[in-house]
């Protein structure tokens, strides 16, 4: 599990340092503060971890990082993911367990990382991004861009969820809380998503009917995408899982739903990274953290800084719970006139 992550000139990202990382992890904040961010560096560093010597796999971790964060971050060098009119070089620094990764690097960095310090074993976990826009209806493009014109378009964590989402579903018994999750999923959408292997396209199976991908609810296939990746084993109590805005394209209900399955992944073993706007994300978060009496660490980015907290001491003082605040005041005002 990931344990503390320091990070300074990382773009948005000028001076965070999170410690005491929990089983969930919540990121808020306005626009442009850096979430995604957040979620894509961490994530970089884990996968790099997870791919370095596994296979035929013969690079080094540097080699493997550096090309992570070119097709991630998607930029002509990666020198240009240090932040703007900083006279510092970027610096990461986190933890797995009790061992530690540490890289650097300056502006004028194309595609080598010279400076990396790593104490942490190799991986054998799988963890995966999963963006706020779904990518089951544009599957063959992503595999496209990347495998025969290797141009961006697609960043890296679409290509590894596109590669996660190809692996047939694997027969037997799992887990019983993974079972209940996925049978808890497909009530959410009266359903289940299916990769047609004639037609090399995804649909929505509901009863004995089958959908076109292209005109199913974003929601639906959302939600399958969670349940394809552990019906075919691809995610394990080992993995992290880092969600872009969980609240995109689902119903409140959904929402609710949705985030009870991850605190009962999370119980499993499963390591959350979540950035939201939503303030009912927040609330059914912080209801979770004290009926489970379960530690859920969230940042905050507020006046120009960063802050840590945890939602089992109570809602955070933030503009996102601000302004929803100020608007039942407004609407009792309304009331009361």
């Amino acid at each position: 599990m990931i344990k503390s992550v320091v990070m300074q000139n990382f773009g948005p990202l000028v001076d965070t340092k999170w410690e005491n990382l929990g089983k969930i992890n919540v990121i808020i904040g306005a626009n442009s503060s850096g979430k995604t961010f957040y979620l894509k560096a961490l994530y970089t560093a884990i996968k790099s971890l997870e791919s370095y010597k596994r296979g035929n796999e013969n690079r080094s971790l540097a080699e493997i990082l550096a090309d992570k964060l070119y097709w991630t971050f998607q930029v002509p060098k990666i020198g240009d993911i240090v932040t703007k009119g900083q006279p510092d070089p970027l610096s990461f620094e986190f933890s797995v367990g009790n061992k530690d990764l540490s890289y650097t690097f300056g502006k004028d960095t194309t595609k080598k990382i010279l400076s990396l310090e790593n104490y942490i074993y190799p991986q054998k976990s799988d963890s995966i991004f999963l963006p706020a826009k779904e990518v089951l209806s544009i599957y063959q493009n992503i595999i496209q861009y990347y495998d025969q014109y290797k141009t961006f378009g697609f960043d890296y964590t679409y290509v590894d969820l596109v590669k996660a989402l190809s692996i047939p579903k694997i027969k037997g018994n799992a887990y019983k809380i993974i079972t209940e999750s996925r049978h808890k999923l497909r009530e959410i959408v009266q359903g289940k998503i299916e990769f047609d292997t004639d037609s090399q396209v995804w649909q929505y199976k509901k009863g004995n009917v089958r959908y076109p991908i292209g005109v199913t609810a974003e929601g639906i296939k959302k939600i399958g995408i969670l349940d394809t990746l552990l019906g075919n084993r691809y995610l394990t109590p080992q993995s992290t899982v880092f969600i872009d805005e969980p609240e995109a394209a689902l119903h409140p209900s959904a929402v609710s739903l949705f985030l009870e399955i991850i605190s009962d992944l999370a119980k499993l073993g499963m390591q959350f990274f979540m950035a939201t706007h939503s303030y009912f994300v927040i609330k059914k978060l912080y209801l979770i953290a004290q009926e489970k009496k379960l530690n859920i660490p969230i940042a905050s980015y507020e006046d120009d800084k960063w802050v840590y907290d945890d939602l089992r001491n109570g809602m955070p003082d933030n503009s996102i719970v601000n302004e929803t605040i100020k608007l039942y005041k407004e609407e009792v005002d309304l009331v009361l006139k």
